[in-house]
């Protein structure tokens, strides 16, 4: 299928449509890999944030906890109105530090959401995204009610009062035995 031009030499054939044929559905496919890959490395990073969230949630957490229930000798728990105090805390003399710093939520990008009590004040931090999370169970007991949540906002790290309850002393003739009851 050779056409002739005015000159007359040989014009397009069909061989050369082919070439160019495969050129194009190379290019094709490379683009549709590329943006699986795209995809992957995005779901792969969107993952590495997850964990980076439930880690500063866990220390914003356990940092609650220790401010709430002070050591034995320590100051009285009182309210908390910043998480700036957790950094230095101000109800002592000595340089106190409940957390290391103030972790952002990795996801959102903002700053974290507040769960606020009217007594005590901060009790908890939740992210600002409506995102689903990737991990919908498996969580470990500290963590438990992240468990079957639809987006990141419903995930709350909270200082969760522990109260004891129930103390009877058992006296026999042979032994003294305290028993307590502990309800988290």
């Amino acid at each position: 299928m050779a056409f002739h031009t005015m000159s007359g030499k040989a014009g397009i054939t069909g061989d050369k449509g082919v070439t160019y044929l495969a050129a194009l559905m190379i290019i094709t496919v490379m683009g549709i890999m590329l943006g699986k890959a795209g995809q992957s490395w995005n779901a792969q990073l969107e993952r590495e944030r997850e964990e980076e969230l439930i880690f500063n949630g866990l220390q914003i957490q356990r940092a609650l906890q220790r401010w709430y229930l002070p050591a034995s000798g320590e100051h009285v728990a009182t309210k908390l109105t910043d998480l700036k105090d957790l950094l230095k805390d101000p109800r002592t003399s000595q340089t106190v530090r409940r957390l290391r710093k103030l972790y952002r939520d990795p996801v959102s990008k903002k700053d974290w959401l507040l769960i606020m009590d009217p007594t005590k004040g901060i009790v908890g931090v939740r992210p600002d995204s409506d995102a689903q999370p990737f991990k919908q169970g498996g969580f470990t007991d500290e963590l438990n009610t992240l468990a079957g949540k639809q987006k990141y906002r419903d995930w709350e790290f909270r200082y969760k009062p522990t109260t004891t309850t129930n103390t009877k002393i058992i006296t026999s003739t042979t032994t003294k035995t305290t028993v307590r009851t502990t309800v988290r």
